[in-house]
């Protein structure tokens, strides 16, 4: 029975290794969201932390703030699910598809 649980330690401790590491390649991979035919752009990295926003000046109407509001969520939301879809994916990779709360 030791032995087992040693196992299941040294396989807990070889997970734990591979999503650090994927972690810390999360925070270099880039997804972008455009919306406005490119009027609004924003970049996200694969911890879902914002890295960029680009408005062009066309996006801006002075007289229709709310279009701009919902050009930049569009764009954000877009960003933010793909990169979110990715970790998910690659973080499946590594458990199996066994849902561990508190990890990625």
């Amino acid at each position: 029975m030791a032995g087992g649980f040693g196992n299941i330690m040294l396989q807990a401790r070889r997970m734990q290794g591979q999503i650090k590491s994927l972690q810390d390649q999360l925070e270099q991979t880039e997804f972008e969201g455009a919306a406005g035919g490119g009027l609004v752009k924003v970049t996200v990295d694969g911890r879902q932390k914002v890295k960029k926003l680009t408005i062009t000046r066309e996006a801006i109407n002075p007289d229709d703030l709310d279009e701009l509001s919902d050009i930049v969520t569009a764009a954000l939301n877009m960003a933010l699910t793909a990169s979110l879809e990715h970790s998910q994916a690659e973080m499946k990779k590594i458990t199996g598809g066994i849902n561990l709360p508190g990890l990625g």
